[in-house]
């Protein structure tokens, strides 16, 4: 039986971007009771930004997967492992646990999610290009386009693919060091650097591993000192042969606020884009997504949500997920008239966008 904290984070998934998601919350350790979920993190920087971002929703999902409205739901720096682990008579001062954080905890937790392989990814036009590049990289790491650059918009499978090749690499050489992580991840380590007075632990760390592997680069742009530190990393691994997989929401020289010699050195290896996936892929995605939930979905299911949620997968695949909860709950079968009422708010959500952007395109035209 599923407990209160997997249950609240198998909702929350499907509500949160994934670079969100694997960033922040799913590394997070729990203590629970019958009344109280206590979440521990491992630095005083995740715990506040835990707090700001996610805790007001976790206490409600939690509550709901709880039953019970006074189910408590704190956060505070802390490990399971290390509370077991460590004697009682051991002393540890703060500067060696200062130190770990950025090299022995970071070093042993690739934080790859071992869903996203590339026999879970559906292929098609839209993304087939990537693909197959991704697939080189994998196979041949630090040599096959390096930096391998994917762009492209909000849910189409960046962050899949991105963990797809370094599961890859990590199944064919067990002892490479590869590391994924949100480029916010590598600010927050960086400021943590500098606050302890750790910062060439923090470079002799990221400057050591086989592959680095930073989602949404975007979010560099205008940290000024976040993007000098990266640029002498990039270059370190670079020089090494070294695989770097950068991913972003844009074309690298459109980013805004990004220097201009990192926007150079991103386009020194291959840069390709994955565009929104058309109906047939689609299609093709919410059968995948279906069966893997246990759920054999018919075709004029699949064709009617694929028409009728065109953004992207992310919010595709939480159509589905709505439709199938909602099936769950009432017992009733997944017709067209039981989706139709299930979706109704998305659909129309969808439809108003679509006009809008009609009547934009239509009146630039003018």
């Amino acid at each position: 039986m599923a407990t209160v904290w997997q249950s609240c984070l198998k909702t929350i998934q499907g509500e949160l971007p994934a670079q969100q998601f694997n960033t922040w919350l799913r590394p997070l350790q729990s203590e629970e009771s019958q009344s109280q979920l206590v979440l521990l993190a491992p630095n005083i920087f995740v715990v506040d930004w835990v707090k700001d971002k996610y805790l007001s929703k976790l206490r409600d999902v939690c509550q709901m997967h709880a039953r019970n409205q006074d189910y408590q739901v704190e956060i505070k720096v802390g490990s399971i492992d290390a509370v077991i682990n460590t004697p009682v008579a051991s002393a540890v001062t703060q500067e060696t646990k200062d130190n770990t954080n950025l090299t022995t905890l970071r070093a042993h937790k690739p934080n790859l999610n071992s869903d996203f392989k590339f026999k879970t990814f559906v292929e098609g036009k839209a993304n087939q290009l990537a693909l197959a590049a991704a697939k080189q990289v994998s196979e041949n790491p630090g040599q096959a386009y390096n930096p391998f650059f994917i762009y492209g918009g909000v849910g189409l499978g960046k962050t899949h693919l991105m963990h797809a090749v370094g599961n890859k690499i990590l199944k064919d050489n067990k002892d490479a060091k590869v590391l994924y992580l949100h480029s916010e991840r590598f600010v927050a380590d960086m400021v943590k650097a500098l606050q302890t007075n750790t910062i060439e632990r923090f470079k002799k760390y990221y400057r050591s591993l086989d592959a680095l592997l930073i989602d949404d680069i975007q979010f560099f742009a205008g940290k000024t000192v976040s993007q000098e530190e990266f640029f002498h990393t990039f270059n370190a691994l670079l020089e090494s042969n070294q695989q770097i997989i950068l991913t972003c929401d844009r074309y690298p020289k459109d980013v805004d606020g990004l220097e201009d010699r990192l926007k150079s050195r991103f386009g020194w290896g291959l840069t390709q884009a994955i565009d929104p996936p058309e109906l047939e892929m689609r299609v093709a995605i919410l059968m995948s997504k279906a069966h893997k939930m246990g759920v054999e979905l018919a075709d004029e299911v699949a064709f009617f949500i694929a028409k009728r949620i065109r953004s992207n997968v992310r919010e595709l695949e939480g159509a589905l997920k709505r439709v199938i909860a909602n099936s769950n709950f009432t017992g009733k079968a997944i017709t067209m008239d039981f989706v139709r009422e299930a979706l109704k708010d998305l659909i129309a959500a969808q439809d108003k966008r679509i006009n809008i952007q009609n009547i934009q395109k239509t009146v630039s035209e003018y």
